[in-house]
């Protein structure tokens, strides 16, 4: 029963993610992320859901890579995880700033300020 009620749960936070994408408009977030916007970018870090709700959560391979991506530009990395589509997530930005530390990323932007937080 509780793997049903997860199931459940996990796609409709991914169904408000597309419906999130679907009402953007393309001029929202232009700079931060060059290529895209932070919520469209926010759906590629879906793998990162448990760990940024969680500090004790496991980090997956599939969300380090992405971060990894991601990290490459601190300010869209920050402003992904500031996100709307962060937030819809129920990603706490605290813990979220945390997980390039906790992928052991060699060259993730330490002290990088992102918005109230700084990221270790």
């Amino acid at each position: 029963m509780e793997a049903t009620a997860a199931k459940f749960i996990y796609i409709l936070v991914l169904l408000i993610f597309v419906c999130q994408l679907a009402s953007l408009k393309g001029a929202y977030g232009a700079g931060e992320c060059p290529k895209s916007t932070p919520d469209k970018e926010a759906v590629k870090l879906l793998p990162c859901a448990p760990a940024a709700k969680d500090m004790k959560a496991a980090v997956s391979r599939s969300c380090c890579a992405q971060v990894k991506k991601l990290g490459q530009n601190p300010k869209c990395l920050c402003a992904v995880m500031l996100s709307n589509t962060a937030k819809m997530s129920g990603a706490n930005p605290k813990i979220a700033v945390t997980i390039p530390k906790r992928c052991n990323l060699a060259r993730r932007p330490v002290g990088y300020k992102c918005g109230p937080y700084r990221l270790p």
